[in-house]
């Protein structure tokens, strides 16, 4: 016991405790007697001292590791995407630290809001708070994603966040692992299950299709989740993003000339077409109106004037993973390109555009 507690990082004592309520009990003793922990002991103890360190309590805890359904890699993922998310929670908070000295800096007073999105009440302003005020369903991406539907009729959203793009006509059950996004959906959506995409708590065939909108890339095993839509549901319809086209990074004059650094967001991106394969998918590109409801990232592509508002910026993730450094110099420079007429001159050809192919891809299995 005291070799395991050494290389755990924790006090026999602990490891006591655990034994004592059942957490992690050694299951064999040393022919002089003493406690001997198995490989199996060993690494439930990992997964009981990872949830405890990512700050569940002992109880929840004993439920995550005694569900007979969940097993060692699923374990691993939902740690995974666990992490994740705290992840971007950290670099939310970065870069609400980052505003607030640049408050400082200027010898301009911090309002009591930013004070609170600095300590964490008003965290996810910085990764998504915007959600409500600028990520809506967009009608044209919706005709086509709820006509890929099909006759359907019972649909699970995976990864549904605020549940923009639910259909009102089915009956939807949404997943969403992370608490934040399931505060902000409104009275009246569909029942939200806290849950991760590459382990869904149901049973085979339970829906007829399974949906994920601008999801996946924040998915901890993305081809892992889509084969886990396949098995719950009759039919899967994914709406991603295509980075396997050869330059794909130009396809769009935001990343090409203002924020290179976009490429290093998907970087460890799966391949389109290994997720396509993984599912048995055919694709759909899907075009971005000119006037797009929906606040994505690409969706200001003709109205470049957007990009420099802070609200519309904290509506999408990318701006906090490239972090404040990439983000202010994207925005200094297109704003200066803006009042010299600089970026007219270069996009003369999205004018009379009405609407533009920027990635975003249907996948139909």
């Amino acid at each position: 016991m005291g070799r395991v507690a050494e290389l755990a990082g924790v006090s026999v004592r602990t490891l006591h405790h655990y034994d004592e309520i059942g957490l992690v009990r050694p299951s064999a003793r040393t022919s002089a007697g003493y406690r001997a922990y198995s490989a199996y002991d060993v690494e439930r103890l990992r997964e009981v001292l990872a949830y405890r360190r990512l700050g569940f309590g002992l109880r929840e805890i004993a439920e995550l590791v005694g569900d007979p359904s969940t097993d060692t890699v699923a374990h691993l993922r939902r740690l995974r995407g666990l992490l994740l998310e705290r992840r971007e929670r950290a670099d939310a908070m970065m870069t609400a630290i980052d505003r607030e000295l640049e408050v400082h800096a200027k010898g301009l007073k911090v309002t009591p809001e930013e004070q609170l999105e600095v300590l964490g009440a008003r965290l996810y302003d910085a990764i998504g708070g915007a959600y409500t005020a600028t990520r809506r369903t967009e009608p044209r991406i919706a005709a086509q994603l709820w006509d890929a539907l099909g006759d359907a009729r019972t649909v699970l959203n995976v990864g549904a966040g605020t549940g923009s793009y639910e259909p009102a006509d089915r009956d939807v059950t949404a997943v969403e692992p992370s608490a934040v996004m399931r505060g902000q959906r409104p009275a009246g959506s569909a029942p939200c299950v806290a849950a991760a995409a590459e382990n869904l708590p149901f049973e085979d065939r339970s829906f007829d299709v399974a949906m994920a909108v601008s999801t996946v890339h924040h998915w901890g095993d993305p081809p892992a989740g889509l084969r886990e839509m396949r098995r719950v549901a009759g039919r899967v319809v994914v709406l991603t993003f295509d980075t396997d086209e050869p330059g794909w990074q130009d396809r769009f004059w935001l990343t090409r000339d203002y924020l290179p650094e976009f490429a290093t967001v998907l970087a460890g991106f799966p391949s389109f077409a290994g997720m396509a394969d993984a599912i048995g998918a055919r694709t759909e590109p899907v075009p971005i109106p000119w006037d797009c409801a929906d606040g994505l990232f690409e969706a200001y592509w003709r109205r470049p004037e957007a990009y420099p508002e802070d609200h519309v910026r904290r509506a999408s993730s990318v701006w906090t993973r490239v972090g404040p450094e990439a983000e202010q110099r994207a925005v200094r420079s297109l704003g200066g390109d803006l009042d010299s007429g600089r970026w007219a001159e270069r996009n003369t050809d999205l004018a009379d555009l009405d609407s533009a192919d920027l990635g975003l891809r249907l996948l139909v299995a």
